[in-house]
């Protein structure tokens, strides 16, 4: 009796972990089905026709921005500086925490708080040509546009829309308790960045003079206020993830948080560089700005130097107490 009274415990035990490691199973498999890995679109898959023609040249538009649109483009001259997308945007818009693009055409139309309305997906592009390339909005119904918007259909395509998949938001970094500091990002850049991006942040140029190798960071070629890399959360979430680019990977990084905070900081810092067009201010409506937004007016009784560089923590905590949602 005892030695039957084992076996059936025994018995029970086993089925029962059985069950568990089941159950464990299952559920894993559902976590890895609403997860998919980053997407590294095949251009060998690109179609034949018209459509395929158009995906192909909006890569082109992508990689190659300065090149056919840009102040000397031979299709347009559209953006008023040599940058390219791909530059913020690495990999024509496919890297992981690069500002990634691969699932914006199914984002748009979409409410942006910045502008305070609705944008479509043509009028977002256009953002980006007259702020961090300052220069003139790409008609909505030309080639170009339909171009850009073809290549975007296209890498869309390959991501189911219920999924959610790496890399397609921001990097998510800790804030420090304390206000990021210029100074030691000034140091930091000497040590990481000066090397590509130029001792007074005027980037590289090219062999041939069409387009930056390494974009400018600040002075007349840089972006603009109200652009996203103005923002020092935004950027040090996108520099921990890319920067410096021959060494780190967003899962194997470089730079602490803290000292990609720093680096933003300094670039950032329009009280020592200057920028184009710097009257340019957004937000028409205060309680859309994002917590990082230099300029003012807030629906907060911080200042215009905390909300540039924080400590971003007391922020947070007042939005959070007033029942409001923070915006990065």
């Amino acid at each position: 009796m005892k030695r039957f009274k084992f076996i059936f415990i025994l018995a029970t035990g086993l089925l029962f972990y059985s069950c568990l490691r089941q159950s464990e199973k299952k559920q894993h498999i559902i976590a890895e089905a609403d997860t998919i890995a980053t997407i590294v679109p095949d251009t060998m898959q690109i179609p034949e026709g018209k459509f395929g023609a158009a995906v192909r040249y909006g890569r082109e538009l992508f990689i190659k921005t300065a090149y056919y649109i840009g102040p000397n483009g031979i299709n347009g001259k559209f953006t008023g500086n040599k940058m390219n997308c791909t530059q913020c945007h690495q990999h024509a818009g496919t890297k992981p925490y690069s500002f990634n693009l691969v699932k914006a055409h199914e984002r748009y139309p979409m409410y942006r708080a910045r502008e305070g309305k609705v944008l479509s997906l043509g009028e977002r592009i256009n953002n980006c040509v007259t702020r961090p390339h300052n220069g003139v909005p790409i008609p909505l119904d030309s080639k170009e546009m339909i171009a850009m918007l073809s290549y975007l259909k296209w890498i869309n395509e390959k991501v189911p829309n219920e999924k959610w998949m790496e890399g397609e938001e921001a990097l998510a970094i800790s804030f420090p308790d304390h206000a990021a500091n210029p100074e030691k990002g000034k140091d930091l850049y000497k040590l990481k960045c000066q090397r590509c991006h130029g001792i007074n942040g005027e980037g590289k140029m090219d062999a041939a003079g069409v387009a930056f190798q390494y974009p400018p960071l600040w002075g007349p070629d840089a972006y603009q206020p109200g652009s996203s890399m103005h923002r020092v959360i935004k950027q040090a979430q996108w520099i921990k993830a890319n920067m410096p680019f021959d060494s780190v990977s967003w899962d194997k990084p470089v730079l602490t948080d803290e000292e990609a905070f720093d680096i933003a900081a300094f670039v950032n810092d329009d009280r020592i560089h200057s920028r184009p067009n710097p009257v340019t201010f957004d937000y028409p409506f205060p309680e859309d700005k994002a917590i990082d937004y230099g300029k003012g007016p807030y629906i907060d009784t911080f200042s215009e130097l905390q909300h540039k560089f924080g400590p971003y923590k007391p922020i947070i905590l007042y939005w959070k107490n007033k029942r409001w949602k923070p915006r990065f």
